[in-house]
């Protein structure tokens, strides 16, 4: 095969392949002492832009399971993970071949309640405990930043929805 009509049919296949499917996590804890709700932001280990764990999936997991999975390895968390989506974000990636592709992320909620000290990517990656409004100005992906956006809204109605109410007093 010629140079040519190779690159002719790798073109073919970049326009024709669906989007690849990842799952990732939303890693968050509430702070109790404040009730401030911080999210996870990790390095990505090629480019060092800031994401969220994420990962392909995995035979025989489920895909919250995945992402859940996914936040313990690259970021050391655990905790409890949601099994509904909260959304998904697309962003191009470039595989270990040098062909891009377009990657459809699902996102699930992990409120995390545990940190390791020792995990498989330490050391491989930055990590960082932001507001939502700091995680919207370090990522790069634009639904991605319509989640943090969403996310925030949805847990300030929650825990505005825990706390006591005052009673004024007579």
């Amino acid at each position: 095969m010629t140079l040519l009509a190779r690159l002719a049919s790798d073109v073919q296949l970049m326009f024709r392949r669906p989007p690849r499917q990842q799952y990732a996590a939303l890693c968050y804890r509430v702070k109790k002492k404040t009730s401030d709700v911080e999210v996870l932001l990790l390095t990505s280990r090629d480019t060092g832009r800031w994401v969220i764990p994420k990962g392909w999936p995995m035979d025989g997991r489920r895909s919250y399971e995945v992402a859940a999975r996914e936040a313990f390895e690259e970021a050391g968390v655990r905790g409890t993970v949601e099994n509904q989506t909260l959304g998904s974000y697309s962003y191009p990636k470039v595989l270990k071949n040098g062909l891009k592709v377009t990657c459809k992320v699902q996102v699930y909620a992990l409120e995390v309640s545990e940190i390791a000290r020792n995990f498989k990517e330490k050391g491989e990656r930055k990590t960082d405990w932001v507001s939502c409004d700091e995680a919207v100005k370090r990522v790069h992906e634009p639904e991605l930043r319509n989640l943090f956006l969403q996310f925030k809204r949805r847990m300030t109605e929650q825990l505005a929805a825990r706390s006591p109410r005052q009673i004024p007093a007579e």
